[in-house]
């Protein structure tokens, strides 16, 4: 009986012992799971964490000393990209295509504006030899810089899907070569320009009338035969020429913020010079068509002054009438040989 008594002892003794052991071994095993899974899901939180603050621009650390070197997603870069694609691109398609389909447009409903009383014949001095080269070499720089930039721009949406890998990396590449070069021609000549003829660009009162009869280039309506008062450049020439100032010297200094290799600029400042570039060229380009329009097509006898320096007296009498009696009555008035 009594050993019988002392074998169940043993028997729950050793049980219970099982039991301690295996209660032992596997509660290290759960916490380690539970630790486990703990730092997968803080680890999961700090990666998120980490990319949130990457895409949103922050600052962490890097042993590159270079601008901006530990900004490894540049947040305003992104930004002003989407600016450029959503606005900038097609304001440069609307001044191409719609400043001259507007044109092309009011040529036929209106035609060009001809001269009252025809040709005279006689060939009234207007511009110096100077003043020819000047003008010429800064349109053609000024018109490479547009052309080209284009290409820039826009070339990979009109020109890239057309042409050959090939073919479409030396167009981009020679646009690009071109581009900066003609750059320094357009800065230096279009300064000159500028000191040598902002004295005849001042306006006046009689230039408010020149716009509220269009300068006389409507020839239908109350507004046909109206030639309004206009000095060596009219109201609409000044208005060229200053729009050619400000955004010229915008268009200038972006540029060369832009390409000059020593300049170490922070992001932001190389996005606005880009988005400054682009608005003020969108700008150049529909004043540049305007004014073509204005020079040749739509002024008879009017593409001769940029030819010869000379243009016809009758020419002169109608479109700028005040300069003319200014020359007559102080004896500066010459006429070609």
């Amino acid at each position: 009986m009594l050993n019988t008594s002392l074998n169940k002892s043993l028997q729950m003794l050793v049980a219970l012992l099982m039991l301690v052991i295996g209660i032992s071994l596997a509660t290290p095993n759960a916490y380690a799971a539970d630790d486990q899974s703990s730092k997968q899901q803080a680890a999961k939180s700090s990666d998120a964490d980490l990319w949130r603050a990457v895409k949103a621009g922050e600052s962490g650390y890097s042993t590159d000393k270079g601008l901006e070197a530990n900004v490894l997603i540049n947040k305003t870069g992104n930004e002003g990209k989407v600016i450029r694609n959503t606005y900038l691109k097609p304001a440069i398609v609307v001044a191409i295509f719609g400043v001259f389909a507007a044109f092309l447009i009011f040529y036929f409903v209106n035609g060009p504006s001809k001269l009252s009383h025809g040709f005279s014949g006689k060939m009234v001095a207007r511009w110096t030899k100077s003043d020819l080269w000047l003008h010429w070499t800064m349109a053609i720089a000024c018109l490479t810089l547009m052309l080209t930039g284009v290409f820039i721009m826009l070339g990979r949406h009109f020109i890239a899907p057309y042409v050959g890998e090939g073919l479409w990396a030396g167009i981009i590449a020679t646009s690009k070569f071109v581009h900066d070069w003609s750059s320094p021609v357009f800065i230096v000549s279009w300064l000159i320009c500028i000191i040598k003829w902002m004295p005849l660009q001042t306006f006046k009162l009689y230039d408010l009338k020149w716009f509220l009869v269009v300068g006389g280039y409507i020839n239908f309506g109350p507004f046909k035969g109206k030639h309004p008062d206009s000095g060596f450049a009219n109201a609409g020439e000044k208005m060229w020429f200053w729009t050619l100032v400000v955004f010229g010297l915008l268009i200038s200094i972006s540029g060369l913020m832009l390409v000059l290799p020593n300049l170490d600029l922070p992001r932001e400042a190389s996005i606005a010079a880009l988005l400054v570039h682009g608005v003020s060229a969108t700008i150049l380009i529909a004043f540049t068509i305007v004014h073509i329009w204005m020079a040749t097509v739509l002024s008879e006898g009017g593409m001769e002054c940029m030819v010869s320096g000379y243009c016809d007296e009758s020419w002169a009498i109608q479109h700028h009438n005040l300069w003319y009696d200014e020359i007559k009555a102080n004896g500066s008035l010459k006429y070609k040989d």
